[in-house]
């Protein structure tokens, strides 16, 4: 072989090395740690975190969430799984509640979870359905919820799965954020 077939063999068994090499990096990267481990379907929704609310009369309003919808149950909200819970205190006075998720949309950077709460020191609270509408905006959050109209989960009346409110209310500065996981359904 003369010199310049020499330089044109060795280059392609580099690009041919180097091809290889990027090949199976990609595929240990795809494998999960690289151990051979199979990768984790990414979640078909969740709607996770913590704040407090802002009101300028120093109401202490907290809400927190963790809500996932498996990759397996894609096509079904309704299989959501999870919890979220809130409290709103005002001069020592006030109730908090803990529900079980039941459904869990979320579109872009906006979710609406419900669920039925099961436990409350609200007279009459549990085993009402609630719902909350969360729009992620960073770290400048707003919220709604479904007793909006009505001042209390109590009075709200067979309310269907998945429905909250505009999300009227901003959280406040510097006391959690909360994170949304856009759904993608198959349509």
């Amino acid at each position: 072989m003369n010199r310049r077939t020499k330089t044109a063999v060795f280059g392609a068994a580099l690009l041919l090395t180097a091809t290889a090499a990027a090949a199976s990096a990609a595929a240990s990267s795809d494998s999960g740690s690289g151990s051979g481990s199979p990768v984790r379907a990414r979640e078909a929704a969740a709607l996770t975190g913590k704040a407090k609310l802002y009101r300028s009369a120093g109401d202490d309003i907290t809400f927190s969430f963790d809500a996932h919808l498996a990759a397996k149950d894609k096509a079904d909200p309704m299989k959501a799984t999870g919890t979220f819970e809130w409290s709103h205190y005002l001069n020592g006075e006030g109730a908090r509640a803990k529900a079980k998720v039941d459904c869990l949309l979320t579109g872009g950077k906006v979710a609406v979870v419900s669920g039925v709460i099961t436990s409350s020191d609200l007279p009459g609270a549990k085993g009402k359905r609630v719902g909350i509408t969360v729009h992620d905006l960073g770290h400048r959050d707003r919220l709604g919820y479904s007793w909006a109209s009505t001042g209390t989960p109590v009075e709200t009346k067979d309310l269907p799965k998945c429905v909250g409110s505009a999300p009227f209310e901003k959280v406040k500065k510097g006391t959690g954020d909360f994170s949304v996981t856009p759904w993608q359904p198959d349509l």
